[in-house]
């Protein structure tokens, strides 16, 4: 069997890569203080964001791309008047979730902002001893 012959028989990927907006948003929840990052099996191209076993984003590279953030019910609505690409999409309480496209008419950097508004939001739940191990995490 030649090379080329072997290379066709590789299986492809048909899932297109994320976009420079998924990679993005991707690095900057990464770097918020105890941040870790999974998937599950049955969705590999949805990103679950938690600190101390709280999650506080969740991020769907798929066809349509969004992130999902926690976020002050008072500020909940400012954003959805504010913004044509804030809702929501999921069983999440719609009281303290929304879910903004990122192909939307939210600026990457308002987006940046409200996923540290999440992580905080989360944050200020966490019992002193997990915050102290936070804190240890971050010094």
């Amino acid at each position: 069997m030649s090379p080329s012959q072997s290379k066709s028989r590789q299986p492809k990927s048909n899932r297109p890569q994320p976009s420079q907006r998924v990679v993005d948003l991707q690095a900057v929840l990464a770097t918020q203080p105890g941040a870790v990052s999974g998937t599950h099996p049955a969705t590999p191209r949805v990103f679950h964001y938690k600190i101390a076993g709280k999650t506080f984003a969740i991020l769907a590279a798929q066809k349509s791309e969004f992130v999902m953030l926690k976020c002050d019910p008072h500020l909940v609505e400012i954003l959805r008047e504010q913004y044509a690409g804030v809702g929501h999409r999921t069983h999440l309480d719609r009281r303290y979730w929304i879910a903004i496209d990122l192909d939307s008419d939210v600026p990457p950097d308002e987006i940046a902002r409200l996923a540290a508004h999440s992580h905080e939001q989360v944050r200020a739940t966490l019992t002193r001893k997990q915050q102290a191990e936070l804190a240890a995490l971050t010094a």
